[in-house]
């Protein structure tokens, strides 16, 4: 977890944006970052997996939690050496597809058509890449 922050700061700073990586008592803010005048800020939850899958795992707290100036981003990270991709999304647009995924979910049979159970676990998928590499998104 704590690399794809590094590289999504890094990412920020090489993009020309002021940057700072929160300390863990900051509640669903992993960097702050800002535009070069300060004049605009914004938060960022970073999510990060070692799998080439467009899909991260959050829990429950993501379908509630959202602000016009909060996003995450999520990050696969690559082999060493290699740039990982980033995934940018606004908040809001990620708590309306988990919630909506998750009723999808329950709704859905299970493998022998059982009824699924409900699980604090959510998960947020862009199969067609659609926010890879979409910083405009910040805004900043």
């Amino acid at each position: 977890g704590i690399s794809g922050e590094y590289f999504v700061a890094a990412e920020l700073s090489r993009l020309g944006y002021i940057t700072s990586l929160t300390l863990r008592n900051t509640k669903g803010i992993d960097i702050l970052a800002s535009n070069i005048d300060a004049s605009q800020q914004l938060g960022i939850q970073v999510k990060s997996s070692r799998s080439n899958r467009r899909a991260w795992l959050l829990n429950e707290k993501a379908e509630d939690y959202f602000a016009d100036n909060l996003f995450y981003v999520f990050v696969n990270l690559k082999q060493k050496g290699e740039h990982p991709d980033f995934y940018i999304v606004p908040s809001k647009v990620v708590a309306k597809y988990v919630k909506e995924e998750h009723k999808r979910f329950l709704k859905s049979p299970g493998k022998q058509g059982q009824k699924h159970r409900n699980t604090s676990m959510r998960t947020f998928r862009d199969n067609e890449g659609s926010y890879l590499e979409k910083w405009e998104l910040l805004g900043l």
